[in-house]
């Protein structure tokens, strides 16, 4: 959507984080029944969902040249305790799903087999979970920057009205 000037996002980041909670949704608490009691669940949910409504209400009111302060402070500080939370809750929903995905050899292909390929689902996982390291410190700190850059600017222009 950000390449029609509708909302800022970028559409490369934006198909990455739907992609990765479809991902987390349907490959590994929807596959692993186990997990879906898990409390990681519940706390990668409410972060998703305190966001979201956040940010789409940022985009409304942004869309509408009328957004509360309180809203652009909650879209570039909230993030601060909720993109933890939810990463949190996302890689001890991974790791309580790896016993499982080892044992029922959940969407792994072993060889031989007609097409010579084979695929390991829990070391997929792990590499999932490996990849949060550089991942998510880079997102995080655009997120600090974005709210420096963001939040600074508001307060300077206060001071002139």
């Amino acid at each position: 959507m950000g390449e029609w000037g509708i909302v800022p996002s970028s559409v490369v980041l934006t198909s990455f984080q739907v992609m990765s909670r479809v991902f987390l949704i349907w490959a590994v608490t929807h596959s692993v029944k186990e997990v879906q009691s898990e409390d990681s669940v519940l706390l990668f949910v409410i972060a998703w969902t305190i966001t979201e409504i956040i940010r789409y209400s940022f985009y409304t009111f942004s869309l509408l040249n009328h957004l509360p302060y309180l809203i652009k402070w909650a879209r570039y500080t909230l993030f601060i305790v909720l993109y933890p939370m939810g990463v949190s809750g996302e890689l001890l929903t991974i790791y309580a799903a790896l016993p499982f995905v080892r044992q029922a050899g959940l969407y792994s292909i072993s060889l031989p087999n007609k097409y010579n390929f084979s695929f390991d689902y829990y070391a997929f996982l792990i590499l999932i979970m490996i990849s949060y390291i550089p991942i998510f410190p880079q997102l995080y700190f655009h997120m600090i920057h974005q709210r420096r850059k963001i939040l600074s600017h508001t307060e300077e222009h206060k001071k002139f009205e």
